[in-house]
Parts: C-alpha cells; sequence; structure tokens
C-alpha cells in the first residue's frame, strides 16, 4: 500500500475540522452538539482517507 499526498481540499478541510474541534473543546462554540473528540476523529479519519487514496 502506497501512500500519497492528499490534495489541498482535502488538506484545508480537515484543519477546518479540527480548528473548529479546538474551538468547541475550548467552549467557544457552545452551539456543537457533538463532543470535540468526535469532531476532531472526523477531521483526522478524512486527512487518513486522503492519504490513503490516490487522486482525492
Amino acid at each position: 500500500m502506497t501512500l500519497n499526498a492528499p490534495s489541498k481540499l482535502v488538506f484545508l478541510l480537515s484543519l477546518v475540522i479540527a480548528i473548529i474541534a479546538l474551538l468547541a473543546a475550548l467552549n467557544l462554540l457552545s452551539f456543537v452538539p457533538i463532543p470535540s473528540f468526535w469532531i476532531m476523529s472526523l477531521a483526522f479519519i478524512l486527512l487518513a482517507g486522503g492519504t490513503l487514496m490516490k487522486g482525492i
């Protein structure tokens, strides 16, 4: 299995989701109903998927 660099779109999208998780963990976004752990997990899964799939 070869790993590829994720596209800029996938990287930026996972970065935005990770920043939202950080803000939710600091209670700056109190209206987000999902715990910050799961939001950060989603960002990691998106980034890992972007490295595993070629062309995404």
